[in-house]
């Protein structure tokens, strides 16, 4: 409890609420390192009792949230949602109006499931590709799909962190939460009146900017690499007992008369895994490229068996698979290959296998050379090993594995699996048989159980922004209700409105919430507007639910500034939006929601 008594309590919260609004719209803060300290210096004034101030931190709404985060990081890194998006993406053809269609819909329901940012994120490349390739702007495609996903996070429990707070707020002041499809009574009306509404307006309201910060296009990277360096004829060879080969260095190769081929991959015949260490034994397969009847004679020459000749489209097609990848790598200065002795078909870091060697855009061939700082290396191997090279010093990686990987293998490895987990969990968060922290806790450790990302992708994958926003923020609506400053504020509100009746009060709170909304976390919004709107539906003796899922559907109003979420700051550079590009199409959304907000919810969820 607190140690003050009369107003004091009060004033400090109110105090220390503007004060965290000043720093949230100055933007200089870190915004969690504002939601954490206030929640600090709330305890410092006395406000809050230690535990009540660290309570967030295990709040239930805490860990879903940060569960949520790791689900959709699995199906991102899996390839799912690359599955999902390319899949309906390709049925859009070459209309510029069904693609626009198709791309809404598709960030609506994603978004669902996945939340806002992990979905446009992940879409930004794809949309940008296929805008270029139809020669449509991509600013006439970035704003919906981030309209559109705010619209869709509406539709269930899991599309946003607001949703989360929001039902808990609900269950909290006794009216029971909110389900996890009884999101969709409003959101199916806002995602379709969003689409109605871009569909409509989008011509007249949309600019038309030239991109400046284009994502790279990889879908044709596999193809790209077999014709630059020379893949397009691979033959397997396989040592016989007879070979000459047998006792040879598997480092070191004499191509000596055989000229147009290399040596580029030797598999162990014990455990059929690259090697560059060692001799060469009975059974070992080699990999050659380059002219076949050349790697033909060197077969009859050596002992060899020829067991198969891949050509470009069968090489373009395995080079990046479900379980491994290619990339071109750069030896920096002071890399530990510099000075180093290297040549096609050894093994590198572990297990990276050595294609083709390059200086200054030229192949140097199949010889060993002596590794210059600067030349490039076109390496193969698991997805694994070349994700630790981007992490490491020794090689620079041109394209980032994990971002090949999510343009150019949909449905990759885990995905199975993924999809499963992902079932399994909305089945549990449908029917309610536990609570919705433990099917979303559940899930993210299922991901990482059955090896869809590893513990290291989890952590990354969690917005720790959000989390410590949401964590921190929590002190601050206790503080809010606790201290009597939310029934203050709500006084104030009844007083100035409260005899048009409650509607005027959802009216009230929710143009509140939009506001604050442009400018600060609609997450931060929305925990401070919380306690405010339960206080006034306890002073006008109605029911807190209409009131709460007005707050929620206005703290989705993320239309007017760039700021109003990071989704809306992801598309901004793609797309070459400026600040004053987003309130145009973005009003009549805010009219759309407010319509819903303040006029249907009540009648859905009656006072």
């Amino acid at each position: 409890m607190s140690k003050y008594r009369g107003r004091v309590p009060e004033a400090l919260t109110l105090m220390t609420l503007g004060v965290v609004v000043v720093l949230f719209v100055w933007n200089r803060i870190p915004v969690e390192l504002v939601a954490v300290g206030s929640a600090l210096a709330l305890y410092a004034l006395g406000v809050l009792t230690l535990p009540e101030a660290l309570a967030g931190f295990g709040d239930p709404a805490v860990i879903l949230i940060a569960a949520l985060f790791v689900v959709s990081e699995a199906l991102d890194s899996s390839g799912v949602t690359t599955w999902v998006g390319q899949s309906l993406v390709d049925r859009a053809g070459s209309a510029t109006g069904r693609l626009l269609l198709l791309t809404m819909l598709l960030a609506a329901g994603l978004t669902a499931v996945i939340g806002l940012n992990g979905t446009v994120a992940t879409l930004v490349p794809m949309v940008v590709v296929m805008a270029l390739r139809q020669s449509i702007k991509p600013s006439r495609l970035l704003m919906p799909l981030a309209f559109a996903g705010s619209a869709g996070g509406m539709l269930l429990l899991t599309g946003s962190p607001v949703n989360v707070v929001i039902s808990e707020a609900a269950e909290d002041a006794g009216v029971g939460a909110f389900g996890f499809l009884e999101f969709a009574l409003v959101g199916i009306p806002l995602v379709a009146g969003t689409i109605a509404i871009v569909l409509l307006l989008s011509g007249r309201l949309l600019p038309e900017r030239q991109s400046k910060q284009l994502p790279p296009d990889l879908s044709g990277l596999a193809g790209t690499l077999v014709r630059d360096y020379s893949l397009d004829n691979v033959v397997h060879l396989r040592v016989q007992e007879d070979s000459t080969l047998i006792g040879h260095l598997r480092s070191r190769w004499d191509l000596t008369g055989y000229a147009g081929v290399r040596i580029i991959t030797v598999l162990d015949a014990d455990n059929d895994r690259p090697s560059s260490q060692g001799h060469i034994e009975i059974g070992d397969r080699l990999t050659m490229v380059g002219d076949p009847d050349v790697a033909a004679r060197y077969a009859v020459d050596h002992g060899l068996d020829v067991e198969r000749v891949r050509t470009a489209a069968d090489v373009e097609r395995d080079l990046l698979s479900r379980d491994s990848g290619a990339a071109e790598v750069l030896v920096p200065p002071r890399s530990v290959h510099v000075d180093s002795e290297l040549q096609p078909s050894m093994v590198i870091e572990g297990s990276l296998i050595v294609l083709a060697i390059t200086r200054g855009g030229e192949d140097l061939g199949p010889e060993p050379q002596r590794v210059r700082a600067g030349d490039t290396l076109l390496v193969e191997g698991p997805w694994s090993a070349l994700d630790a090279a981007t992490d490491a010093h020794d090689l620079l990686v041109v394209n980032a594995p994990e971002m090949i990987r999510r343009q150019t293998v949909p449905l990759g490895r885990g995905s199975l699996p993924a999809i499963v987990i992902l079932l399994a969990m909305v089945f549990l968060l449908a029917t309610g048989l536990v609570p919705p922290v433990v099917s979303a806790l559940s899930a993210a450790l299922a991901m990482v159980l059955f090896r869809v990302i590893t513990i290291q992708q989890a952590y990354r994958g969690i917005s720790w922004t959000t989390v410590l926003l949401v964590a921190g923020m929590i002190p601050m609506a206790t503080a809010v209700t606790t201290s009597g400053a939310g029934e203050l504020v709500a006084t104030g509100i009844v007083n100035l409105v409260g005899d048009a009746g409650p509607t005027a009060i959802v009216a009230a709170l929710f143009v509140i919430t939009v506001v604050f909304g442009q400018l600060i976390s609609n997450t931060a919004t929305a925990l401070v507007m919380i306690p405010i709107a339960v206080a006034a539906a306890d002073q006008l003796q109605i029911s807190p639910q209409p009131i709460l899922m007005s707050v929620c559907v206005a703290a989705a109003v993320a239309f007017l500034t760039p700021v109003a979420t990071p989704a809306n700051m992801i598309i901004m550079g793609p797309a070459g939006y400026r600040f004053g590009d987003y309130w145009r199409l973005g009003l009549p959304l805010v009219g759309l929601f407010a319509v819903v907000g303040i006029f249907l919810v009540p009648v859905i969820w009656p006072f």
